[in-house]
């Protein structure tokens, strides 16, 4: 695992970009519920403690969440499963990093992504492991990796039996079992392989 730097931040301040977002997703191979993305300008300064959220307990993401939220400017956007099942992954994904850099307060002037890019007429830099090798882009994954697990606690909330409060919507042994046992619901992916097999449409 990477250790994030500001040295793609700082490459982007050399081209005269003060407003560089750092956008992220989570969510994209799950069976249920939305894609989440989330887009974030921090202040380029100190060593902060973010870290990939896929490196950090959920404890420490909440805290981190709430750290950024205090002291970052943060976007949010989000694509249905409907969505999903209406344009494919990839496309939603991008549909939710666009609302994402929407949902911010100031408009950022350089986008930082990890692999996407996305159809603003903004400069960007997609690159692999974004969320491993810049801060602005670990920051987003953590808050969309946040924002969606607490969805998913209210999808469970809604449709109960299918245990998305622990899984959040991933393909689990639990999970395909109650697939399997309950059918798909309004929150299910119904292009995704084993949701058409256990809905058998």
């Amino acid at each position: 695992m990477g250790v994030p730097s500001w040295k793609l931040e700082q490459a982007a301040q050399a081209t005269g970009a003060s407003r560089i977002a750092g956008i992220d997703e989570a969510g994209r191979g799950a069976l249920a519920g939305p894609v989440v993305a989330a887009a974030v300008i921090l202040s380029p300064r100190g060593r902060p403690p973010w870290r990939d959220s896929k490196q950090l307990d959920p404890q420490r993401r909440s805290e981190l969440f709430q750290l950024l939220k205090e002291s970052a400017l943060i976007g949010i956007g989000s694509a249905t499963a409907q969505e999903i099942d209406q344009l494919n992954i990839l496309q939603a994904t991008i549909l939710a990093a666009t609302r994402a850099v929407a949902a911010l307060a100031e408009p950022p002037d350089y986008l930082i992504t990890d692999v996407l890019r996305l159809p603003l007429p903004l400069p960007q830099n997609p690159v692999v492991r974004g969320d491993q090798r810049s801060y602005s882009v670990a920051a987003a994954s953590i808050v969309a990796k946040v924002t969606r697990d607490r969805l998913m606690l209210e999808v469970d909330q809604r449709y109960p039996g299918y245990g998305f409060a622990a899984h959040k919507g991933y393909g689990t042994p639990e999970h395909l079992a109650a697939l399997g046992r309950l059918g798909p619901c309004v929150e299910h992916r119904r292009s995704f392989r084993p949701v058409v097999q256990a809905g058998l449409f």
